[in-house]
C-alpha cells in the first residue's frame, strides 16, 4: 500500500487562531471558561478543551452572569453579542476574520438596501451568525432549486454572499444560476471561499486520479470535511471521513490500495498521524508527501486576549 499524504491538510488560521485564542483565555482566567458552540467543528479538539474545563454551550441562558465567554471560529449574531452584554459576561471573539468579511459584507450590502442572497447550508454555525446580520433582508439557498424558487423581483438590488466552506463546484453552479437569473446581482470583491478550503478541495482534486481510497480527516459536523469526502466520491473513488484511526475498517482497503490521506481544516495533526500508523501496522503502508500548495497565512489573537497579555507583561515585577 502506498499513502499520498496531501499538502495542505489540517489546521488552517482561523483555526489556529481559535484554539489558541482558548488555551490562552485558560491560561489568564482559569476554568470553567465558557465557549458559544464548538470552538471549531472537530471531536478531538473540543473533548481536548473539554477535559481542560472549558464548557461548551448552546444557549448563553447556559452561562453565568459575570462569566468569560469565548465565540467561536464560526462567529456569532449581533443577538448574541447583545444578550452577552446584557449578562455582563467577559467576551472574547475568536471568530475567524474570514468570516467576519463575510459579516461585514452583509452589513454592508443591507444598509445599501440590497435584497442578499446567501449560498450555504441551513442550519451551520457560520450561516445562522451571517444571517443573523441582516435577518430581513437575507434569503438563504442551498441548491440550483432553490434558486429557481426565488420570489425576489427581477428589478431589485440583489447580491450574493457565500458560506465560507463550501465546495468550489457546487457553489459555482449556484451562483451561475443566480446570475442566469438576475443578470444584475452583484457579489463580494473578492470571493467569500476561504483559502483553506479551496486549497484542499484542490489538493484532492489534484491527488484522487492516482487513487484507490482517499482517507478525510475530520468530523462528521465539518462543514470542509464533508466536501472533501463528497469530492472524492463525485471522481469515483471510495472516501471516507473518519474523526480517527479507531473508526477506519480494514475492509476499506486492499494490499495493493493507493490512499490519498487529507484531512479538514479543524482536524489536528495528531489524528493524521494515527490514521498513518493504522495503514502502516495494517498494511505496511509506505508514505509519499505531495506538495499542491504551500501555506503561509497567520491570523493574530483576538484584541482582548493581546492587550490583557501586553498589559500583564508591562506590570510584571523586574
Amino acid at each position: 500500500m502506498q499513502i499520498l499524504l496531501a499538502n495542505p491538510r489540517g489546521f488552517c488560521a482561523g483555526v489556529n487562531m481559535a484554539i489558541e485564542s482558548l488555551a490562552k483565555a485558560i491560561e489568564l482566567f482559569g476554568t470553567p471558561i465558557y465557549v458559544y458552540h464548538e470552538i471549531v467543528h472537530n471531536r478531538y479538539v473540543v473533548d481536548e478543551f473539554r477535559n481542560k474545563g472549558a464548557i461548551f454551550v448552546d444557549s448563553l441562558d447556559e452561562v453565568p452572569h459575570g462569566a468569560t465567554l469565548l465565540y467561536s471560529a464560526h462567529g456569532v449574531s449581533p443577538e448574541i453579542r447583545r444578550i452577552s452584554k446584557e449578562r455582563n459576561l467577559r467576551t472574547i471573539d475568536a471568530t475567524c476574520p474570514l468570516v467576519t468579511k463575510v459579516h461585514l459584507e452583509a452589513i454592508k450590502f443591507a444598509k445599501e438596501n440590497y435584497r442578499i442572497v446567501l449560498v450555504g447550508h441551513e442550519g451551520h454555525d457560520e450561516v445562522i451568525g451571517t444571517m443573523g446580520e441582516a435577518p430581513d433582508r437575507i434569503d438563504l439557498v442551498e441548491s440550483v432549486e432553490d434558486v429557481e424558487n426565488l420570489t425576489i423581483p427581477s428589478d431589485a438590488k440583489i447580491a450574493y454572499l457565500t458560506q465560507t466552506t463550501l465546495s468550489l463546484d457546487d457553489a459555482s453552479r449556484i451562483i451561475g444560476a443566480l446570475k442566469q437569473k438576475y443578470p444584475n446581482i452583484e457579489g463580494p470583491k473578492k470571493e467569500d471561499i476561504c483559502y483553506a478550503t479551496t486549497n484542499r478541495q484542490e489538493a484532492v482534486r489534484e491527488l484522487s486520479p492516482e487513487a484507490d481510497v482517499v482517507i478525510v480527516l475530520g468530523s462528521q459536523n465539518s462543514s470542509n470535511s464533508q466536501r472533501l469526502r463528497e469530492l472524492a466520491e463525485t471522481r469515483g473513488k471510495r472516501a471516507y471521513l473518519v474523526d480517527g484511526a479507531s473508526d477506519i475498517k480494514q475492509e476499506w482497503f486492499k494490499p495493493t490500495d493507493k490512499v490519498v490521506v487529507t484531512a479538514g481544516a479543524s482536524a489536528p495533526e495528531v489524528v493524521v498521524n494515527e490514521c498513518i500508523n493504522y495503514l502502516k501496522d495494517h498494511f505496511g503502508a509506505s508514505v509519499e508527501n505531495r506538495i499542491v500548495r504551500e501555506e503561509h497565512v497567520n491570523f493574530p489573537l483576538p484584541r482582548e486576549l493581546r492587550v490583557i497579555s501586553r498589559d500583564s507583561l508591562t506590570t510584571a515585577p523586574n
